[in-house]
């Protein structure tokens, strides 16, 4: 019997003797990127500064932890994860380190370069502002003692093409008047003092029956319902002088080819060469004027809004600033009219000496 016993025992420690020993985990988990699809050791390159990166991480034991760069990432049961980088101009070296539930991890190294997109300034001004036009022309008028217009109307409709088909002004922020009356005046600056932003850019462009009261220094624009023996129904300088103050733009550029009180100007000579500072020049908030002059009475087919239309037809360049304009016009209206055009600041609105830019499309 105990030869028995001793046969079995000895059976059993050759048996337990062939049990192989369980074979300890040593392999780390690994990391497929899905997007962008790149090899780690490579660099991927792009222009943006932050990039949402998905990738799978797997292992036969099963993932335990996700780390990138110092943070825990949550994955998916089928190892898919997710995360947003910040990443800086230049080579960013990105860490991930998975574990697995034995404690076996891996650092992976991707590198990412990059080199921010160059935007020009004219990108940056669409990005952040809006241009918007009110142009106003004026023909006709109710009263028989006023004499009606010919081309003012006109003037005002080629202006409208021009800076809706050339330049950045989209036609649904351009405001076209014509044979205006007073109150449509005023609902259309309230309007745009509704609207306009501090980034925004405003033109307002007249053209019509304009009088100057020389005694007074008032100059007054002449709607469609304005009466000769009357004042009622004129728009007074002032009272647009007070909308360009409420209208907060960062640039308003005021064309009027009918007279403007002489006081509204800071300056008369603000000719510049603005070409070598554009950006500058777009920088800093302006509150210009152009007006044809200081003539009583504006002949009906204008040099002036002609030259200006025609300048701004014929411009070539990018960036056109309203003093180059200006400059461009002058003389041509001069030798061609009996008037002096004049340009300036606009006192007491807010104008810290930049310009109204001219983007071409």
């Amino acid at each position: 019997m105990s030869g028995q016993v001793l046969k079995s025992q000895k059976s059993f420690i050759k048996l337990e003797a062939e049990v192989p020993e369980t074979t300890k985990d040593t392999i780390p988990p690994v990391i497929r990127m899905l997007t962008p699809q790149v090899e780690f050791g490579t660099t991927f390159s792009t222009t943006e500064t932050e990039l949402l990166i998905l990738g799978k991480v797997s292992d036969e034991a099963g993932v335990n932890t996700l780390i990138i760069d110092s943070r825990m990432v949550e994955f998916a049961d089928n190892g898919v994860f997710s995360a947003k980088l910040d990443l800086l101009p230049g080579t960013n070296e990105i860490l991930m380190i998975p574990m697995d539930n034995n404690d076996n991890f891996k650092e992976y190294r991707l590198a990412i370069e990059v080199t921010p997109k160059q935007i020009s300034l004219a990108e940056k001004i669409n990005e952040e502002s809006e241009y918007y036009a009110l142009i106003i022309g004026i023909n006709n008028y109710y009263d028989p003692a006023i004499r009606s217009l010919d081309h003012a109307v006109q003037d005002a409709e080629t202006l409208y093409s021009v800076l809706a088909e050339k330049y950045t002004f989209k036609e649904e922020h351009i405001n076209l008047l014509k044979d205006a009356r007073r109150d449509e005046i005023i609902y259309a600056l309230d309007d745009l003092s509704r609207k306009v932003t501090a980034n925004d850019n405003l033109l307002i462009f007249y053209a019509g029956h304009g009088t100057f009261d020389k005694d007074a220094n008032i100059g007054y624009w002449l709607p469609s319902d304005a009466r000769k023996i009357s004042k009622t129904d004129w728009f007074r300088n002032s009272t647009l002088v007070d909308y360009l103050k409420e209208i907060k733009s960062k640039h308003t550029l005021l064309i009027t080819d009918a007279c403007f009180g002489g006081s509204i100007f800071n300056t008369r000579a603000a000719f510049m060469d603005a070409s070598k500072a554009i950006e500058k020049l777009y920088e800093l908030p302006s509150r210009k004027a152009m007006t044809s002059g200081m003539l009583t009475l504006v002949p009906d087919k204008s040099s002036f809004t002609g030259f200006l239309i025609d300048r701004l037809k014929e411009n070539q360049d990018k960036y056109l600033s309203s003093a180059q304009l200006f400059s461009s016009l002058r003389i041509a209206v001069i030798n061609n009219s009996d008037a002096v055009p004049q340009y300036g600041e606009i006192r007491n609105v807010g104008d810290q000496g930049g310009d109204f830019i001219f983007i071409m499309k």
